[in-house]
Formats: structure tokens, C-alpha cells, sequence
């Protein structure tokens, strides 16, 4: 770059967008990098602020802030995104699909501990619509030196740091357990809100099965679902510590795998994971019944691109897995489940 005065820059080419605030009212782009100043634009550009400008001259080793955010973007963006025009050094990631953020957040971190570059995305597992802004990325100064840009794709490597992963809808069976539903003492009111959830997603409901508080009942309603093609399983009731609730004990004798029972999410205290084979089953606690957003809807989605989870996945939401319960609810645009 070469530095100019605004009134002799008549002719020269900018290097660099030049912004334009207007406080409470505007924030953006007055001048484009590569326009060509004129005589009309002097008095613009002073009224901005600028007495000096930047005019574009190549060094050798030296890299234009448009071309390092181009530079970044490649080596760090994945699956389905598209992306912002460069505007002011600075391109946004953007969703092409409705899915699941995927942040490989320890490369982030090293990439951002590279001086004069960095990235900026959502939270990890953020559940986003198709047009989500997800990330954005640049070089701080106007010129990079090569050998950072260089740094950050050895530390990056093969590795993606930025994706989307599609849901796959699921076929899903729904196993309802009480004497007091079986019994029609009261009207089941779990299985419509987990259908609900679920069709969401474009999921297939293959049945719904009520069950009384009988272990081997719950245990053969689990198994021919599975039977069926379910690929994935919801029990909803009898899922506390009262000596009646023996939904626990009936997923884990059909030879389900145990992830975990209990979650340090809130509300979902009392949320059970296991597998059977492939096929996720969730024991989902009563307050998915009536709090808007639980462990069920953090877990979920995770569930709908085939992650496996783990119980150190699991583990992972007590920072975080505090609900507010707040009077509007704006999940997930909120501190809740984040990790």
C-alpha cells in the first residue's frame, strides 16, 4: 500500500473498503476496494474522516485483507454453505440447509491464536435454518504477511472447521407407559407433543404403543417397534425413582446399551440413553410434557444426523444446561444446551 492524500488521489485505485456510519441509522460500505477515486468523491471522502487513503502497491510476501478472508474461508469452510460478498475485509458463512452446526472448536481456538486472523461462528450442535449466518472470518490489517496465512492451513490441515450436517428423517416408534393412561384414568397428553417434535423433523411415526407400569410389557412394546424398522425409540412415562416406574429396567433388558440414566440438563434430570444395535432409544422424563424446550430438544437433533453419543457427550451440557425458563422462549437463540 501507498499512502496518499485524499485531495491528490484523483485517479488512484483504493485498496480497501471504506466505511460509512451514521450513528442509530447506517453502518456499511461508502467506497469499494478497486474503485477508482474522482474529483466528486473528494469531498465525501474528507467528510468521512479520511485526510489520507491507501492505494493499492503489491509487496512481494504481503497479502490484501480481501484475498486472506478468501484464503480463509477456503481452508475452513465444509459442507453446506454458501457464502457473503466480501464486504469491509469480511465474508460470512451462511447455511444452505436446514441442519446442525458443526464446530471443530479446538482448531478454531488455535486458528484464532494466530495474530491478525479471525474467525467468529455460533455456538457447536446450533440447530440452524436454511440462511443462518453461521461464521465470519477475515484478517485484521489491510496487508497479512503469507507465512500466518500459511500458519493457519498447517494448523487447520484436512480438517473442516465450519459444517452443516443434514437432518435424516427417522422412522420412530412411541412407547407410552402408566397404569394411569392404560387404565384411561387420565388422557395421554406425551405421545402428541413427542409426534409433534419429531414430525418437525419430517420424521415417520410407525405407532405409538400404552403400556402399564408391567417391565416385561414395556419390554416387548420396545422390541417390536424395533421389529418394524424403527430407528429410533421414544418412552415417555415411568421414568422417575417411584417403584412403579419401570421403564428403565425394561430398556436395558432388551439388550440396549446403556449411555446413560440421568443428564445434567434442566429441565431432563431424568433422561435416559441407550442402544440398541444402531437404534437410539430415549427414556424421556415427564417434564418434556410440559416445559416448551428440555433435554429432549437438545438431544434430538443430534440424534437426527446420526451421532452416537457418548456419556462424556452427554456430561458436557452441565455448563450451559441450565434453562432460564424465560417468559418468551427463543431457543436455540439463547445460553441454553450451548457447548
Amino acid at each position: 500500500m501507498r499512502k496518499i492524500k485524499t485531495v491528490d488521489a484523483v485517479g488512484q485505485v483504493l485498496c480497501h473498503d471504506i466505511t460509512k456510519i451514521v450513528p442509530g441509522e447506517f453502518k456499511g460500505r461508502a467506497f469499494k476496494k478497486g474503485h477508482v477515486v474522482r474529483e466528486e468523491d473528494i469531498p465525501v471522502l474528507l467528510s468521512l474522516g479520511k485526510d489520507n487513503l491507501y492505494v493499492w502497491e503489491k509487496t512481494k510476501g504481503m497479502v490484501h485483507e480481501n484475498d486472506g478472508a478468501i484464503f480463509l474461508k477456503e481452508i475452513s469452510a465444509g459442507e453446506n454453505l454458501e457464502f457473503s460478498e466480501i464486504k469491509e475485509g469480511k465474508i460470512d458463512f451462511i447455511s444452505s440447509i436446514d441442519g446442525m452446526l458443526k464446530i471443530d472448536v479446538d482448531t478454531l481456538f488455535k486458528l484464532n491464536c494466530i495474530d491478525d486472523i479471525m474467525m467468529s461462528t455460533l455456538h457447536n450442535n446450533f440447530e440452524v435454518k436454511k440462511g443462518t449466518k453461521v461464521a465470519g472470518t477475515r484478517v485484521i490489517p489491510l496487508l497479512i504477511e503469507e507465512e500466518k496465512l500459511q500458519e493457519a492451513k498447517n494448523i487447520v490441515g484436512a480438517k473442516k472447521i465450519v459444517n452443516v450436517v443434514p437432518f435424516k428423517p427417522k422412522k420412530v416408534g412411541i412407547v407410552t407407559t402408566g397404569n394411569e393412561v392404560y387404565h384411561k384414568r387420565i388422557v395421554d397428553k406425551f405421545g402428541p407433543i413427542i409426534e409433534n417434535k419429531v414430525v418437525k423433523y419430517n420424521c415417520e411415526i410407525l405407532g405409538q404403543t400404552i403400556c402399564p407400569d408391567d417391565k416385561e410389557i414395556i419390554k416387548k412394546a420396545i422390541e417390536n417397534f424395533i421389529n418394524q424398522g424403527a430407528e429410533l425409540i421414544c418412552c415417555t412415562g415411568g421414568m422417575s425413582v417411584d417403584p412403579d416406574d419401570v421403564t428403565p429396567t425394561a430398556i436395558k433388558e432388551t439388550g440396549a446399551s446403556l449411555v446413560t440414566y440421568g443428564s445434567p440438563i434442566l429441565p431432563g434430570a431424568m433422561f435416559l440413553l441407550a442402544y440398541h444395535g444402531e437404534v437410539p432409544i430415549m427414556g424421556i422424563p415427564g417434564c418434556a410434557m410440559y416445559n416448551k424446550t428440555t433435554v429432549f430438544d437438545v438431544i434430538l437433533p443430534r440424534l437426527l444426523i446420526d451421532e452416537k453419543l457418548t456419556k462424556a457427550d452427554i456430561a458436557a451440557y452441565g455448563h450451559g444446561g441450565l434453562c432460564m425458563n424465560c417468559e418468551v422462549c427463543t431457543y436455540p437463540a439463547c445460553n441454553f444446551a450451548k457447548i
